[in-house]
């Protein structure tokens, strides 16, 4: 009898794995049945769904030689360039609240552009935001991605109908585009939900969902995934390969918004320095000009030879206070003259935030060390923050309307929000505790201070929105590779932040020879918070990155991002990367960092004037000879 259970209990075994495995072949064989693709019409709203969170707003198809738009063309609406399918995506869940609140959210847009199966180039290639990041991702009567080559980041649909890739933006989880009201709730208090969709985790879903509708849409993933963002959109990028090191391939990062509350608090300074220093009489467009080009005459000599721009301002010790010809103290008063007090207000403009309003002689820090503790730690020295660098326009940070000061608006936003404290703000800072109304001005140093330390203070409550984790290990680990690239006359986002973030990398993440395998940094002389010049000479006429479709690409990639993707798919890593101006009259390298463009000899203007030259210490020493 036993034998007998025995002998059954194997046959039903037999019966049993026989039974599975035709299962399983079942459903291998149900596998290899062909996908059922998604169509570029409104059964995509119920075809599409890949979580309980994710909806479906709007789905248009737009044919070759259409106006881009959802209303009525204009005479400036972008037509597109190829057949092109846009969709909008809502995730939520978003902030309950008020009608009509800024806190108030129906959850994070996501705008996606799709090629048709026929010019897609199987790449991924996403666009970052701006600013605060807004948009109008979730309006069904307005595009968020519609647009040209742009001068950093192309919009979405050029993305998509000129270079074929799949593209993307998001609103981060408010609508917009506006201020910073949306980041407090309407009893003052922060909004901890939306501060998260804003600083990660709209990017992060719209890498997800960007994906998920790629592989329902044309039945195969992307075989690469590329980040391309600028400002903000360099931030985020930074933020991705930090926190989600596995979403993209290929990052390219312009003048990243990281260091977030350090950097913006600091922009106000400024205007802080006017209030306490000159009596709230702000530096008139003349003078900041007449002192900026007075610095570019000091330091732009190559080769005995002006270049009409500072090719390495960390070298610029230029200081007003000293110089003759630009006080009002000669018997020739030049025009735009400054006072010995608004010279020295200059080199606090120049040298950034500080806890007591002081400013040391630009001979012994010219706002160029790297001593800054910026980490997420509070800095404890006087030096909080970097200023612009000598021979920036201080139009945007330091400007004025008929006398009066015009701040920047997301810097007082930020101080307003890390006081708790909307009256701080400018009055287009909206809330139900009472608007802005330009309490800013009546901050001292030591309130700017306190406010610059509540910042970092409150980085679990912003989501670290700072963004200035400088282990990137995890990125390296999944093989991804980034760009980062900063104007050194950049009029928004001091580029020394980027320099001081980078050598934090080095250091944290295994030195010169390691992070240089993914990480690089490029510095680009006389770039201004965009592609263009930053200086405050208008003939300054700078070599700069070719933008998309201004390069003699085909597809209107540009310059930077085709050095990117080489990298990526061919493994070309980038050493020096020769730029020129649109007239093609001056060329010159940018460098890998720590490398820097050196003169060697012939035409001061001619890239091939110059090799790739830079400082050997130690492991900041590189795999690559001088070139």
């Amino acid at each position: 009898m036993t034998n007998q259970r025995l002998v059954a209990c194997a046959i039903g075994v037999a019966l049993s794995l026989a039974i599975s495995q035709a299962a399983r072949a079942d459903r291998d064989h149900d596998d290899r049945k062909p996908q059922q693709l998604l169509t570029c019409d409104d059964s995509l709203k119920s075809d599409f769904h890949p979580d309980s969170l994710t909806t479906v707003l709007l789905v248009k198809a737009f044919k070759k030689g259409a106006a881009l738009t959802l209303a009525t063309p204009t005479p400036t609406t972008p037509i597109a360039a190829n057949d092109v399918c846009m969709v909008k995506l809502l995730v939520g869940p978003g902030n309950p609240g008020p009608a009509g609140a800024p806190s108030t959210s129906p959850g994070i847009g996501i705008e996606i552009w799709l090629p048709t199966p026929a010019n897609w180039n199987h790449r991924i290639h996403v666009a970052g935001g701006g600013g605060w990041a807004g948009g109008n991702q979730t309006s069904l009567t307005l595009l968020a991605g519609a647009g040209g080559a742009g001068s950093t980041t192309p919009a979405p649909s050029f993305i998509a109908t000129v270079e074929g890739a799949v593209s993307a933006n998001t609103d981060t989880g408010h609508s917009g585009p506006g201020g910073g009201s949306f980041a407090m709730l309407p009893d003052g208090t922060i909004n901890t939900v939306l501060w998260n969709d804003f600083a990660q985790r709209g990017i992060h879903q719209m890498a997800v969902k960007t994906k998920e509708i790629t592989r329902a849409y044309y039945g195969k993933d992307a075989k690469y995934v590329y980040w391309d963002g600028f400002s903000t959109g360099g931030r985020q990028g930074h933020k991705l390969a930090q926190l989600h090191p596995d979403d993209f391939d290929g990052i390219l990062a312009g003048a990243p918004a990281f260091n977030w509350t350090r950097f913006i608090t600091n922009e106000l300074n400024p205007q802080i320095v006017y209030q306490r220093d000159l009596g709230g009489v702000p530096l008139t467009a003349g003078q900041l000009n007449a002192l900026g080009n007075a610095a570019i005459n000091a330091c732009d000599v190559v080769n005995g030879q002006h270049m009409g721009y500072i090719p390495d301002p960390s070298q610029c010790r230029y200081d007003p206070t000293l110089d003759a010809s630009v006080l009002c103290t000669g018997p020739n008063t030049p025009a735009n003259c400054v006072t010995l007090v608004q010279a020295q207000a200059m080199n606090k403009l120049w040298f950034g935030q500080t806890r007591d309003g002081t400013a040391p002689p630009p001979s012994v820090d010219n706002a160029w060390s790297l001593d800054i503790a910026a980490g997420r730690h509070r800095a404890t020295g006087n030096h909080l923050w970097y200023g612009l660098a000598r021979g920036s326009s201080f139009g945007g940070l330091g400007g004025s309307s008929g006398g009066v000061p015009a701040p920047f608006s997301i810097a007082t936003d930020m101080v307003a929000l890390e006081m708790q404290n909307p009256s701080l703000g400018t009055p287009s800072f909206v809330n139900a505790t009472g608007n802005g109304t330009n309490g800013w001005k009546n901050l001292s140093y030591a309130q700017m201070a306190t406010a610059y330390d509540q910042g970092v203070i409150l980085q679990p409550s912003f989501a670290d929105i700072n963004t200035d984790d400088a282990n990137l290990r995890p990125f390296q680990k999944s093989g991804g590779k980034m760009i980062i690239y900063h104007g050194l006359a950049d009029v928004l986002i001091m580029p020394q932040g980027s320099v001081n973030y980078y050598e934090r990398v080095l250091d944290e993440t295994g030195g010169l020879h390691n992070v240089q395998k993914f990480y690089r940094l490029f510095l680009i002389p006389g770039m201004t918070h965009g592609i263009g010049n930053g200086t405050t000479n208008p003939n300054a006429n700078p070599p700069l990155p070719g933008i998309a479709g201004g390069d003699g690409v085909a597809d209107g990639t540009s310059q930077l991002y085709d050095v990117l993707t080489a990298w990526v798919e061919k493994g070309v890593a980038p050493s020096r990367i020769d730029i020129s101006t649109a007239d093609g009259t001056k060329s010159r390298p940018i460098c890998a960092y720590p490398k820097k463009g050196t003169y060697v000899s012939g035409p001061v203007n001619a890239a091939s004037s110059y090799v790739c030259a830079g400082p050997r210490r130690g492991d900041r020493d590189d795999d690559d000879d001088d070139d």
